[in-house]
């Protein structure tokens, strides 16, 4: 079983028809790049998909081709080509969630000095659509558009996960559980924090030291689940600062709601 054969079956899904297959692996080639690992050869890039060599080797080339990867011949390995960065930028500017989000996102950052991000869901990880940052701690102004973070760690995935489609919520479980090496106290973290949307809305995370992010799921008519999040670099105990963040956070929720509702119903 390859890699998108094993992701349709986590989610409780068959395997798509012969036909598909071939796009479906390419696209896992594509997706093997990220921030860290922008080179990649046909061994790593087999390595990371779980794609037989040959396979890759013929995928890579038909990439190269279409221009969606550039060869380097002197690393004899390849890069991302041009057309990735054109589909982002479309992917962003076509966001109606993103167009009404992001000056609400802006104004609450820039009068609060806070970091205020816009994520969605891919697999175990949330990816930032926005990302602006007013926070004091220079290290964290370095979160850009595109970056990933851990589902499981951060109040991001978390906050997504207390909405996910119940499949999903124990697809993603299971993976983690198989890879966490130390599941049984992660798993308490999540669980915890899943409680704390359904009965608050929102949830507190510090993955990282002296930082607390707290986020907030934003379920939104004929839209995939959107979370927002705010953070603050702070020595102050995690608990204060996130129940003094959280009428702001959910203010901003509403507002960015609000926003997109009216945006939808206006005549094109």
């Amino acid at each position: 079983m390859d890699a998108s054969d094993a992701q349709r079956r986590a989610r409780g899904r068959p395997a798509n028809a012969q036909a598909n297959r071939s796009l479906e692996r390419g696209l896992e080639i594509l997706r093997a790049f990220r921030p860290g690992s922008e080179v990649l050869g046909n061994g790593e890039l087999a390595e990371r998909t779980g794609l037989a060599r040959s396979t890759v080797s013929r995928l890579t080339q038909s990439l190269v081709d279409m221009g969606f990867l550039q060869y380097d011949a002197a690393l004899r390995a390849y890069r991302l080509g041009v057309p990735v960065l054109s589909l982002a930028h479309a992917m962003r500017s076509g966001s109606t969630v993103l167009q009404q989000a992001a000056p609400l996102m802006r104004e609450l950052a820039q009068r609060e000095y806070l970091n205020v991000g816009l994520a969605m869901a891919d697999r175990d990880e949330m990816v930032y659509l926005e990302s602006i940052r007013y926070g004091r701690k220079v290290s964290l102004r370095s979160v850009v558009a595109g970056q990933r973070v851990p589902m499981a760690l951060t109040s991001l995935g978390r906050a997504w996960l207390a909405v996910a489609p119940e499949v999903e919520y124990a697809a993603r479980m299971a993976d983690f559980a198989a890879r966490a090496p130390h599941w049984p106290a992660l798993q308490r973290e999540i669980e915890s924090a899943v409680a704390h949307v359904r009965r608050h809305g929102w949830c507190a995370a510090s993955w990282q030291p002296e930082v607390v992010a707290i986020s907030t799921p934003l379920a939104l008519d004929h839209y995939p689940v959107h979370v927002l999040n705010v953070s603050l670099s702070t020595r102050a105990a995690a608990g204060d600062v996130a129940r003094e963040l959280a009428p702001r956070l959910m203010r901003l929720a509403s507002d960015i709601r609000d926003a997109v509702q009216t945006a939808q119903s206006e005549p094109l």
